[in-house]
């Protein structure tokens, strides 16, 4: 069985997943049984056989025809077979209509229960009108006339999507990255996603965002040249006392007050990385054609917008740079190319993201302060990645082979400056690595590191390679899991306790191994 189908992706890494059976498939069909062999009444014959006529003596024997046999044992032997029948039924019964103990699962490993944590969050996030299965029960419908009532605006409903943070703003950028690296996620281990019971959900959590993302833009169109990039405020400079989600500290589902709608027409950062979004839950949507080709559409939209209509989304002082401000777009260019090509197969993307001038001002060449950290301002780590898989398992060849085999190089650079050995980022005592070089909000660099490290890994034992070399130093996949495991779980989980208050510590031995 070849390894990989005819579609650009070519597959997710558990390819040696075997189907297993459901609880149906191994159940049968009981619902039907054996009453032959229970009593009927007699018919005349057997009636005089036992009976006869009530004024002659009985007959110390029975004539069967073919034998001649004791009444005696005639009795006992057909009382015991109707007795026996009548057993057997009654049994029979009893097993159909007591209720069965089924054998309880066994209670999820640690990583089972830290994804159902983690994806808890999201829906814990959700704006809108909720689903009754969203499974959190301190939150609500909030902010359901976003986006209505804008006379002549091209959008008619901005209902739906995630919440930031703390307050009830929607930034388009970050969630539209979120939503890409959870498709990567489940792109690459869907069964391990539906071992865990979380696919669905999962999915669900990837729907909510790109069906939002639909309705920012004119989806069905060829061609645009506006886009919503926020809705909500939180600008509280000089003063200011309109209200506004900081001005106005309360809960989302008590937000009286009108949200406005920031939009631009010169966005390529934001088009491109909302054009990858789609592009890639397009893939994993597959199976329903229908909307994965919807999200193609609006994917392939939203990145010739990007591409026309060049311009930074937070340029020009907007409120979008106080909280997200994006340095540069041509980093989303290369992602969202490759995730277009991916979905799509259409080799024009392919060309874009490989052209080495696009590369070069993305800084893929160069080695700066920030170089190899994904973030969702930067995208060029996890865009190397994307083409080093494209390198290792499909093997495009002339003219691609070049400049893949750079990012190859690339991403293995990367993966050596995670390593403890090497010196390109500092290490806190608690041996959180500094992606961010001190500066806030640390946490959420190195957990997408840990992410491309165990990526990457994978990547390489998929190929048959058991490692990488840095310099002169080779070193085993094993080395990047470990980086993984002990980010996430001896520093990443305990601070993230500390600062954003998980409720006990136990939490933590349940969340990772060996803690």
């Amino acid at each position: 069985m070849s390894m990989y189908g005819r579609d650009p992706w070519g597959g997710p890494l558990e390819i040696n997943a075997a189907d297993s059976a459901t609880d149906d498939d191994r159940s049968r069909n009981l619902q039907d049984f054996d009453r032959a062999a229970l009593s009927r009444p007699l018919d005349e014959t057997q009636q005089s056989w036992l009976l006869g006529p009530g004024e002659q003596k009985k007959k110390k024997y029975v004539d069967l025809g073919c034998i001649i046999v004791s009444r005696k044992i005639f009795v006992w032997t057909v009382g015991t077979l109707v007795v026996s029948a009548f057993l057997a039924g009654f049994i029979t019964l009893i097993v159909k209509t007591v209720p069965r103990h089924r054998h309880a699962h066994p209670p999820p490993d640690n990583y089972t229960l830290a994804l159902h944590k983690a994806l808890m969050f999201f829906n814990a996030q959700k704006s809108g009108k909720l689903p009754k299965h969203n499974n959190v029960s301190w939150r609500g419908n909030s902010c359901l006339n976003d986006g209505k009532g804008e006379s002549g605006a091209f959008y008619k409903d901005l209902v739906g999507g995630y919440y930031d943070a703390g307050d009830a703003i929607k930034f388009n950028f970050p969630q539209s990255f979120a939503i890409t690296m959870l498709s990567w996620s489940v792109i690459e281990y869907r069964q391990k996603y539906e071992d865990a019971g979380e696919l669905t959900h999962v999915k669900e959590i990837i729907k909510w965002g790109t069906d939002f993302f639909l309705k920012t833009f004119n989806s069905t169109a060829d061609t645009i040249n506006t886009l919503v990039y926020q809705v909500g405020s939180g600008d509280t400079s000089g003063g200011s006392t309109t209200s506004n989600d900081h001005y106005c500290w309360m809960r989302p589902e008590d937000i009286d007050y009108k949200r406005p709608v920031m939009t631009c027409s010169s966005c390529s950062d934001l088009g491109a990385e909302m054009a990858a979004a789609l592009a890639a839950a397009s893939i994993v949507f597959k199976e329903n054609k229908a909307y994965s080709q919807k999200l193609v559409h609006g994917a392939r939209t939203l990145f010739k917008f990007s591409r026309e209509q060049r311009g930074r989304y937070s340029a020009g002082g907007s409120e979008a740079a106080t909280f997200y401000n994006s340095t540069s777009y041509w980093d989303e260019f290369v992602w969202g190319g490759a995730w277009l090509y991916y979905a799509t197969g259409n080799s024009s993307y392919l060309q874009l993201a490989t052209t080495p001038g696009l590369a070069r001002h993305a800084g893929a060449f160069w080695g700066g302060p920030d170089y190899g950290v994904l973030s969702w301002d930067n995208k060029l780590a996890g865009a190397q990645v994307l083409l080093s898989r494209l390198r290792l398992f499909l093997s495009p060849g002339y003219p691609y082979e070049e400049i893949l085999r750079t990012f190859h190089n690339q991403t293995s650079i990367v993966m050596c400056s995670f390593l403890p050995v090497f010196t390109s980022f500092n290490r806190t005592k608690g041996g959180l690595i500094q992606l961010n070089h001190g500066r806030p909000q640390p946490l959420q660099y190195v957990v997408n590191a840990a992410f491309l490290a165990t990526l990457y890994s994978d990547y390489l034992e998929a190929a048959d390679t058991p490692g990488w070399y840095c310099g002169p130093n080779f070193y085993s996949t094993e080395v990047l899991r470990d980086f993984a495991k002990t980010q996430v779980c001896d520093v990443v989980i305990p601070s993230a306790r500390q600062s954003r208050g998980l409720e006990s510590a136990h939490m933590i031995i349940h969340y990772c191994p060996d803690t």
